[in-house]
């Protein structure tokens, strides 16, 4: 296994370091982010408990701080001083003030929403309004915009003034249900989400997804899944991707709001009781151990992960092809697999049977143990999870 840790980049899949490390519960395990922010702290996470990481960003965040617009709302805010405030992410929050600043503007800004009952939708951004010396009145619990639109729908609206900082795209029904009680609601657009830049990363990790690749994906915003459903669709694969993540890549997400655009195509999502990175990672340490094969050997404790092999609590790497073989042989353990059979099992296939020998001796040369799978003369391979038959040859690592 390699030692070296690489940082996530918009250019490519990046694979974080992979530990041999017995106490690494991601050990073997290969993990897709779809995060544009915060890539590098998550695949941290995931890397240093032994996951190897693809990274691929779904979406890219555009600043707007030069759209007139913006400035616009901004001057109009500073001209008639907002009731309320709704904060809704740190990055927009302190991008809204940053720009008000280079517009001449932040003082004035400030002291407006000094005099405003600011509602923030989440810790980081409680953070972000704490950070410029405000003081929220309220933040949900469950960190969902849901929380802060029924909190303000429970007040009077009518002519109340409320400004609210958008989190890259339209909260278009936030915004039409405060209208409808009356309220005058000003919107901040402070950065918009766009599809990647440069595609290329994504569709990698759908076509690794698709050959199941990869263990899991992991989500930390809506319109990330919604941009890795958006580009299987155009490339005509939503179907098998949303089956891919039904029936053998598990979806994590790190809260209900990531996770509604894939539940809404059917898509089982696992999640954090605490919507955070930290939790996020620990779900993946609990659910993917949870889902991997294990049985007995030879005496030896075998669990099957995406691109390793546990013997005895110990990580062994194995190569795509060896693993295809070894899950083959392990559909039922003991029993004979036909070099016929194992030659489908290999990716892609193979012309011959000269295939099957030659991935099973870098199989066995991976798992540093030849004689937990044996040669059966004539016939193929099998676990040494049985009595060894008389047909099988006396040299448990023999290729024929």
């Amino acid at each position: 296994m390699h030692d070296a840790q690489h940082h996530p980049a918009p250019g490519g899949p990046v694979v974080a370091r992979e530990s041999a490390a017995a106490a690494e519960p991601l050990a073997g395990f290969t993990v897709g982010i779809t995060a544009a922010r915060r890539a590098d702290e998550l695949a941290g996470l995931l890397g240093r408990r032994g996951a190897a990481v693809v990274h691929a960003p779904a979406l890219r965040t555009v600043p707007v701080a030069d759209d007139g617009q913006l400035r616009a709302a901004t001057e109009e805010i500073v001209a008639k001083a907002p009731d309320i405030v709704v904060a809704t992410t740190a990055i927009g929050f302190r991008g809204w003030l940053e720009a008000a600043e280079s517009w001449g503007l932040g003082a004035e800004l400030l002291d407006r929403l000094r005099a405003a009952e600011i509602l923030t939708r989440g810790p980081k951004v409680k953070g972000a309004v704490r950070g410029a010396g405000l003081t929220e009145t309220w933040s949900p619990e469950g960190e969902s915009l849901a929380e802060v639109l029924q909190r303000l729908l429970d007040q009077e609206l009518a002519g109340r003034r409320i400004a609210v900082q958008q989190h890259g795209e339209p909260l278009t029904e936030f915004v039409d249900a405060l209208r409808a009680r009356g309220a005058d609601v000003v919107p901040l657009a402070v950065y918009r989400w766009l599809p990647p830049a440069d595609p290329g990363p994504l569709d990698r990790l759908l076509d690794s997804l698709l050959v199941r690749g990869v263990d899991a994906v992991a989500f930390t915003s809506a319109p990330a899944a919604l941009s890795l459903l958006d580009r299987a669709g155009r490339r005509g694969q939503l179907g098998a991707v949303v089956e891919a993540l039904s029936t053998g890549v598990l979806a994590a997400c790190v809260g209900p709001v990531t996770a509604a655009p894939l539940r809404a195509h059917g898509v089982e999502v696992v999640q954090p009781e605490r919507f955070r990175l930290g939790p996020l990672v620990q779900t993946l340490c609990r659910e993917l151990p949870a889902r991997a094969r294990s049985f007995e050997v030879a005496g030896r404790r075998v669990e099957l992960r995406g691109h390793a092999v546990l013997l005895d609590g110990a990580p062994r790497a194995v190569p795509p092809a060896g693993m295809a073989l070894l899950r083959a042989l392990a559909l039922h353990p003991g029993r004979v697999v036909s070099r016929a059979d194992l030659l489908r099992a290999l990716p892609g296939g193979g012309r011959d049977e000269h295939a099957v020998e030659s991935a099973m001796a870098r199989l066995r040369t991976a798992l540093g143990e030849p004689e937990l799978i044996r040669t059966v003369v004539k016939r193929g391979y099998r676990l040494a999870a049985e009595p060894v038959e008389p047909t099988e040859l006396a040299e448990p690592h023999g290729t024929r």
